[in-house]
């Protein structure tokens, strides 16, 4: 069964901010609490058009990487592949737990930063390096290499992130999974009405693409570091 995630974000900047965000929470629902907290490092790759073009083979990554999963989980993947038209690779280390996702537009916004999403994330036993290697041998080439320090918390049944991002800084993410695609108004709904409880503002599509579009030219200006940077 597929998954399908809606996701909005905002943008928090600095730290002050943050906090505010974390007090807003614990007011909305007494029973909010951190769940989680990792640092990242996230690899994406160059996004195809197409199941066949010359971004990255999705079909051709999916036969080499298969095999690595049980068949439960290579035929989610299998089946993604021949569904969907725009769509984004990124390979994560968590922590130093290594997954491989695929994130595939339902609407039309993009597979990247869209607010509704098929989602496709799992763990693999190898490293950051040798998953890295398998979806470069597909045709994919590196678009962006990101790091970050998440917090991850519950809050009213949304899922709520706390990024400190290179190049980005402070950012929150609102999201929300569901296993059936009838099922995603609903869920954003949900989560618009906590984003407005909370008085968070959401980061509009296009200049989160501006900011996505900088940071791939750049990244290797702020790939593990500190450093901030402004797009309006």
């Amino acid at each position: 069964m597929h998954s399908y995630e809606v996701e909005i974000k905002s943008l928090l900047g600095s730290k002050e901010r943050a906090d505010e965000v974390r007090e807003a929470m614990k007011r909305a629902d007494p029973t909010c609490v951190l769940t989680s907290r990792n640092k990242q490092l996230n690899h994406y790759f160059e996004p195809s058009t197409g199941l066949g073009s010359s971004g990255g083979n999705l079909a051709k990554l999916v036969e080499i990487i298969a095999p690595k999963f049980p068949p439960e989980i290579s035929g989610r993947l299998f089946d993604l592949a021949e569904r969907v038209k725009d769509f984004s690779v990124r390979t994560r280390d968590k922590d130093g737990k290594v997954f491989l996702v695929v994130k595939a537009s339902v609407g039309d916004d993009t597979s990247a930063n869209g607010i509704a999403r098929m989602e496709f994330e799992e763990k693999v036993s190898m490293t950051l390096a040798e998953l890295d290697a398998l979806v470069l041998s597909a045709g994919f080439k590196y678009q962006a290499k990101w790091s970050r320090e998440r917090e991850e918390y519950l809050c009213r049944g949304v899922n709520i992130t706390l990024d400190k991002n290179a190049g980005y800084g402070w950012l929150a993410e609102f999201e929300r999974v569901v296993n059936d695609k009838a099922q995603l108004a609903s869920a954003e709904a949900q989560v618009r009405a906590l984003m407005k409880e909370l008085n968070v503002e959401e980061l509009p599509q296009d200049r989160l693409e501006r900011m996505f579009d900088f940071y791939n030219t750049h990244w290797k200006d702020y790939y593990g570091t500190e450093r901030i940077f402004m797009v309006e």
